[in-house]
């Protein structure tokens, strides 16, 4: 599976999926069938009222529609995070090739070249473009510096809170409910992606991170590794007796 590496709200590095070939579809065929729903309704009210209208009305509301389709994506990457309706419902979303949020001048190329992706090369372009690209980049992705990534978590808050931890089990670090759900998830993928790939430095940064916000220093004779892990049955004990 493809992945490309993005810095979290904690300055850490994860690696997180690209998303495919078929969740880009997808996406686009919600927009889609977004509008064309919408301009169905355009259709009947005009229809409805067309006789009430006078045709600068009517002539209003077809530009009105065809600049909302126009516009469409470009407006919802700036002011929704990279995502459209469509790519929001398959939790995918756009961001800079390094991992970062894109850019509104990013945002700007990667709409420019929608009409090389799609209509100057009969819908078809883009497609065989992110099928046959390592990070899966339709043509504006690739100019504007940008990628799409799976925005589903491969572990779940549900899947690592309130894991019973030993009887009589004494947190060390009583202060661990000053973390947050999404700082426990992310303790738990800097973890899960360190046993799968030995990268030690995530543990440095994580721990570093994690050390900072409790504002603790390890104890003498712990190590980074056994300190997220003791963070982590920490707070599952704490919660779980506040339940």
């Amino acid at each position: 599976m493809e992945t490309i590496k993005v810095n979290t709200s904690q300055h850490v590095a994860i690696d997180y999926p690209v998303a495919g070939l078929g969740e880009r579809i997808s996406a686009r065929l919600i927009d889609l069938a977004m509008f064309g729903g919408l301009s169905f309704l355009v259709i009947i009210f005009i229809s409805v009222t067309g006789s009430r209208n006078s045709d600068v009305f009517n002539i209003l509301l077809f530009a009105l529609y065809t600049a909302s389709y126009v516009f469409y994506n470009l407006v919802y990457e700036i002011f929704f995070d990279g995502q459209s309706v469509g790519k929001k419902l398959m939790k995918i979303k756009v961001i800079s090739l390094d991992g970062g949020q894109a850019s509104i001048g990013q945002y700007f190329i990667r709409w420019l070249f929608r009409l090389a992706d799609f209509p100057l090369t009969g819908q078809v372009g883009g497609l065989i473009c992110i099928a046959l690209t390592e990070n899966k980049q339709r043509m504006g992705d690739l100019v504007a510096g940008t990628v799409v990534i799976k925005t589903v978590a491969r572990t779940s808050f549900e899947q690592i809170a309130f894991v019973p931890v030993e009887e009589g089990y004494i947190p060390v670090f009583t202060d661990v409910h000053q973390l947050q759900d999404r700082d426990i998830e992310l303790i738990h993928e800097v973890l899960t992606t360190y046993y799968k790939t030995g990268q030690y430095e995530l543990i440095y940064a994580m721990a570093a991170k994690i050390a900072e916000r409790l504002s603790v220093s390890l104890p003498q004779g712990m190590n980074q590794l056994e300190f997220l892990n003791t963070v982590l049955k920490d707070y599952n004990q704490l919660t779980s007796v506040a339940q």
